[in-house]
């Protein structure tokens, strides 16, 4: 599998936590407890104060919305490129106490490609997931494994013409499969308020499962069971 060549992650100049009353590693710790663990955002306050720190769960959402995603950007360079043959499939999650889809891929190593959070499940959402994930990783495979939804062809003819569209009973187990690590971890929460939240979540979510997989140059020197921690606080310095 290829590596994308990456700059030091810890060179940026300035920093994301400046100005809050809170210093970076108690910030990042909350946010990869969140992510990582089966954790409410109450759940994270309550340890937390067990340490004597004082921080609400309102606090810890803030910092998970926040610095999600500008922990994932920085380590978008120590990541492997993808697989070349992506599995893709749709779950569900209750938003606002609605149902949305959640667009999900992976390829043949496990990596999880990309994520979307989409209020319809229709050629729209599947292409605007697939133009995400094709313009994020600037990678095409060569083979693209899907349900039967007549939505799929269409998008892939139109976007990927070059892989070859693979539907076949029992050939998505794979993604399948994977959306119950999704499942696991939100079952502990007490509800995603927005479709932008929950993108973020959802996100996170598979940059954390990434992580602890291996499919980033973070935490290599570690033991696997500390990766996600060497990772976290790595990409700390760089943001």
């Amino acid at each position: 599998m290829k590596v994308s060549r990456h700059p030091d992650v810890s060179a940026r100049r300035s920093s994301a936590f400046a100005g809050f009353r809170f210093p970076a590693e108690l910030i990042v710790v909350a946010v990869r407890w969140y992510l990582r663990y089966g954790l409410s955002y109450r759940d994270v306050e309550e340890l937390l104060v067990e340490r004597g720190v004082q921080v609400d769960r309102v606090t810890v959402y803030r910092w998970v919305q926040r610095f999600t995603p500008l922990l994932a950007d920085a380590a978008r360079f120590c990541r492997h490129s993808p697989g070349d043959r992506w599995f893709v499939d749709e779950t569900y999650i209750r938003v606002n106490g609605v149902w949305r889809y959640v667009y999900r891929a992976v390829d043949q190593y496990g990596q999880v490609i990309d994520v979307l959070v989409s209020a319809r499940r229709d050629a729209k959402a599947a292409r605007r997931f697939f133009q995400w994930a094709l313009t994020t990783l600037k990678v095409r495979p060569s083979e693209v494994v899907t349900d039967a939804a007549p939505v799929y062809p269409g998008v892939l003819d139109e976007l990927i013409p070059a892989a070859w569209h693979h539907v076949e009973r029992h050939d998505n187990n794979r993604i399948e499969a994977d959306h119950s690590q999704l499942k696991h971890r939100l079952r502990p929460m007490r509800g995603l308020r927005t479709e932008r939240t929950a993108q973020v979540v959802v996100a996170g979510h598979a940059f954390t499962q990434n992580l602890r997989r291996g499919n980033y140059e973070l935490g290599l020197d570690v033991p696997p069971a500390s990766r996600v921690a060497a990772a976290f606080a790595e990409l700390a310095r760089a943001i």
